[in-house]
């Protein structure tokens, strides 16, 4: 009866995530295995790196499109971000690990608070600009640095996508692994070298203009 009711409550746990799954594969441009396979290895990398070390990893953000794996955030020592990039590696669901990782004391309030001002406005723009289906892309931000993962339709559009993430106030650089739908997928290089990673020209170091700065 006990294993029964364990089941049960599993089944029901389930549904919820596979629900949702299914919902916006429907909007993305990826097959419904594809977003099952990505979500599935993200949920693993998150568990293995809470279960490694809370303190060490909880400002550690994990991102996965058609398997490949983006790391971003912050960790205390180049031991921490190495053994991050190893456990991901440990997935059977992944092709490559990017890995974004700073070696940093934790963001403090205000500093957050920026980086999370930076991703909606970044978000924003992408919601409001016709050429871009926005759907596919996840936003991240930490200390001015905006990562950029998921798919384009084109090299149009992924130049789009940079260009509106470089131009909100208190972006310092744009780091894209964007991959081009039905391209071979490529690691992100030098900004002078692919139109998807570029600098903010505008940026400034003073972090008391970021916070709900006007935008270029």
């Amino acid at each position: 009866m006990i294993m029964r009711r364990l089941s049960v409550l599993l089944f029901a746990a389930i549904l919820p995530l596979s629900g949702c799954v299914t919902a916006v594969a429907s909007l993305q441009d990826k097959t419904l295995g594809e977003s099952l396979d990505d979500a599935a290895a993200s949920n693993e990398i998150k568990a293995r790196l809470m279960a490694a070390s809370p303190a060490r990893f909880n400002e550690v953000d994990v991102e996965v499109a058609n398997r490949v794996v983006l790391l971003s955030g912050r960790v205390p020592g180049a031991e921490d971000r190495r053994e991050a990039e190893q456990i991901a590696w440990e997935v059977a669901l992944v092709n490559t690990v990017a890995n974004e990782i700073q070696v940093r004391e934790k963001g403090g309030v205000r500093q957050n608070l920026n980086d999370e001002w930076i991703t909606t406005r970044v978000r924003t723009r992408l919601l409001a600009n016709d050429d871009v289906k926005s759907v596919n892309i996840n936003i991240e931000t930490y200390d001015g640095t905006v990562y950029l993962m998921g798919l384009a339709r084109s090299q149009a559009e992924l130049r789009v996508i940079a260009e509106n993430a470089a131009d909100v106030r208190g972006v310092r650089e744009v780091v894209s692994y964007i991959q081009v739908r039905n391209s071979p997928y490529e690691p992100a290089q030098t900004a002078s070298q692919q139109p998807g990673k570029a600098y903010n020209p505008y940026a400034t170091s003073q972090s008391d203009e970021l916070l709900g700065g006007p935008e270029y």
